[in-house]
């Protein structure tokens, strides 16, 4: 039986529920994939956990107990003191900067697995340094969290693409947070603060709300799809509407933003009067294949539409090729949320490990 040696950056909400599932998995791993799963280090952004056998249950005491501060190095020369095989680095972190580590993980005889977004929304020359690096030292690297939390976005996207289909244009609701406030308000009579900080409440939201108002999440998932599509673009290309009033935006804090959010009802309140009858505003983003276009903007959609009808905080994605004509395939559910984003890590570290 193989062993999958599994190390892991990141250790919050997606980090300790991830741990917990692969817990949960391990017995029907062993069982009907012939592959068993070893933690041997988990870190957070000073320290890491280092224990050979794995960690167990009761990982968050040993964590506070003997967790070290400590280098990449550290990490490189521990797999090889121990003779790992197989080994996955996970990144459930959001750092910028880890990123930058990823080709020496790769150098280093490491598949990845991220639901860190950043390294698929970098520049174009270190995204395909980056898949050359995986290319020559015969590694994997899966990201479908990336987009869609645990949908299946990213593989169909792929699968289609590379079986010669012709995507025409993917659009939908790519940010759970903009999904859950537009539903709300659209059907509610609350003022657009107050379902802002519903919102939070909820945890749907970054701590700075205006993280998510940008529109600048919604602009990495749509790039992340358009270079799956062979496009050649960069983030600044991506045309991106910011629902943050100007005045709110630049040099404000996030302390002045939140004491400011009544700001914001005036604008929503009419945006949402202006529509037709039967309509609703959802923040979407879409790729217009053909003409290499990206755009995230608010539009108002009729209610009956796939669109029109999500509720809660649902990921939508509308995909339009040749075949299916002016149906497209439809993929939506749970667009947010700690388990589902870790489910889909571990189903990603699965096929790496049926392919080793």
């Amino acid at each position: 039986m193989k062993k999958v040696n599994i190390i892991l950056f990141g250790i919050g909400n997606v980090g300790s529920t991830l741990i917990e599932q692969l817990f949960d998995t391990k017995k029907q791993w062993e069982e009907h994939f012939g592959a068993s799963i070893n933690i041997p280090v988990i870190a957070n952004s000073t320290k890491a956990l280092f224990k050979a056998e794995g960690i167990n249950e009761n990982w968050e005491k040993d964590f506070k107990k003997s967790a070290e501060a400590y280098k990449l190095e550290d990490i490189l020369d521990f797999t090889k003191e121990n003779d790992f095989e197989h080994l996955i680095a996970i990144d459930a972190t959001a750092s910028k900067e880890f990123v930058e580590i990823y080709i020496r993980l790769v150098q280093n005889g490491f598949s990845l697995v991220a639901a860190n977004k950043v390294a698929n929304t970098l520049s174009a020359d270190f995204y395909k340094k980056l898949r050359k690096e995986l290319e020559y030292h015969g590694k994997h690297f899966l990201y479908e969290t990336n987009v869609g939390a645990g949908l299946p976005i990213v593989q169909t996207i792929q699968g289609l693409h590379q079986a010669g289909e012709k995507i025409t244009k993917v659009r939908g609701v790519f940010s759970g947070s903009l999904s859950y406030i537009f539903n709300t308000f659209s059907t509610n009579k609350e003022r657009f603060s107050e379902v802002l900080q519903k919102a939070d409440k909820l945890g749907y939201t970054e701590p700075d709300p205006r993280e998510d108002l940008s529109g600048n999440d919604v602009g990495r998932k749509l790039l992340i799809l358009a270079r799956e599509l062979q496009l050649e673009k960069e983030f600044e290309e991506v045309e991106i509407q910011s629902l943050i009033p100007e005045h709110l935006n630049g040099e404000t804090s996030a302390e002045e933003f939140q004491e400011n959010l009544g700001d914001l009802d005036e604008i929503f309140q009419q945006r949402k009067k202006d529509q037709d009858t039967d309509h609703v505003l959802r923040y979407i983003g879409e790729i217009e294949v053909k003409k290499a276009a990206l755009e995230a903007k608010l539009i108002s959609e009729p209610k009956n539409t796939a669109l029109g009808q999500i509720k809660g905080a649902d990921n939508i994605f509308e995909i339009y090729t040749e075949s299916y004509g002016d149906q497209p395939l439809v993929i939506q559910g749970a667009g947010a949320g700690a388990a589902v984003t870790a489910r889909g890590v571990v189903s990603d570290v699965l096929k790496i490990a049926q392919q080793l």
